[in-house]
């Protein structure tokens, strides 16, 4: 049981990386950088002296590949660990479902030439719903190694009012939208980077700029708002907390918005460049991530001790709890 737990943690960090890199690849504009060719790059499986861009766009598909193999590995040990209608196990099974969707997202991207210099709409719709899952994704593989190490419904604790269920629940859906918000804006900023910060800054009111370029000022301002919202929800949520996580998640979350907004600035005033980005990327599923975890240890507390195999049902007799 610790070392599935431990497991899920590490798969968690490893799709961080993946999706970091996968901001590499858009910022760096090397998405084309195997042409249009899925799964194969350039019609090879590993292409003769490859360009930068190529390398680029190869290592992502091989550790996206790795992270699908990990997900999976997952969700197979969760399905034998765990009996059937246990959280972990459903969560596992969510996370290989998300992953895979994933996968044809990005195999859709490359196939319909959405990548590059493409500054269409569809690529614009297409990457803020592949934003959209990747989060949907961090947060299944969050809650399948949070409720590894809970028992079913064996521990009681006070529960929050329904009104936090509800203000929790539209916290994750502005997160989600304020994310898709952020992808669009990241390409907008890769495609039409401005030379000076007052260029840039005029651009986005010009009503004969690029529509890529007009929706810059919609993610700040939704940031803006979501940074509030969250801070307010998670010091309510305070209130209910039965343990010192809970009012450690409360605390990150109010600093790494504070900072996220600070990044945010200052990755408009630099003109967006790409290590700035991936720190801003970080940051943004960092927050995600302790927001989802701040939910499930208010509705669904740790455990005191860790599960007995008297404790938990087991599916399999092949995996013991340690």
């Amino acid at each position: 049981m610790t070392f599935f737990r431990r497991y899920a943690w590490a798969v968690l960090a490893f799709n961080v990386l993946v999706i970091l890199w996968g901001a590499v690849v858009r910022a760096t504009g090397s998405g084309a950088g195997c042409g249009d060719h899925w799964p194969l790059c350039d019609g090879h499986v590993i292409p003769p002296a490859p360009a930068l861009a190529t390398f680029i766009e190869l290592f992502h598909r091989l550790t996206s590949g790795l992270a699908l193999i990990l997900v999976a590995a997952m969700w197979i040990a969760a399905r034998r660990i765990f009996a059937p209608g246990h959280r972990a196990r459903r969560f596992a099974s969510i996370s290989f479902i998300l992953i895979v969707v994933e996968s044809l997202i990005g195999a859709f991207i490359v196939l319909q030439s959405l990548t590059g210099m493409d500054d269409s709409a569809l690529r614009a719709a297409v990457i803020a719903i592949h934003q959209a899952n990747t989060l949907f994704l961090l947060g299944a593989i969050t809650l399948t190694a949070w409720f590894a190490n809970r028992a079913e419904d064996k521990e009681a604790h006070t529960a929050p009012p329904r009104a936090l269920h509800g203000l929790l629940a539209l916290g994750v859906a502005g997160l989600i939208v304020l994310g898709a918000t952020g992808a669009i804006t990241a390409l907008g900023d890769t495609l039409f980077r401005p030379d000076t910060f007052e260029a840039g800054w005029q651009a986005k009111f010009s009503p004969t700029a690029h529509f890529l370029i007009r929706l810059r000022v919609v993610h700040p301002a939704i940031a803006l708002l979501m940074g509030l919202y969250v801070i307010a929800t998670a010091w309510r949520a305070y209130q209910y907390a039965n343990d010192n996580l809970s009012r450690r998640l409360v605390a990150a979350l109010t600093g790494l918005f504070l900072i996220q907004c600070a990044v945010g600035v200052l990755n408009v005033i630099l003109l967006a460049p790409v290590w700035m980005q991936i720190v801003h990327l970080l940051l943004a599923d960092a927050v995600w991530i302790a927001f989802v975890l701040l939910a499930a240890s208010i509705m669904a507390p740790p455990l005191s001790r860790m599960p007995s195999q008297q404790d938990i049902p087991v599916a399999s007799p092949v995996f013991t709890a340690k």
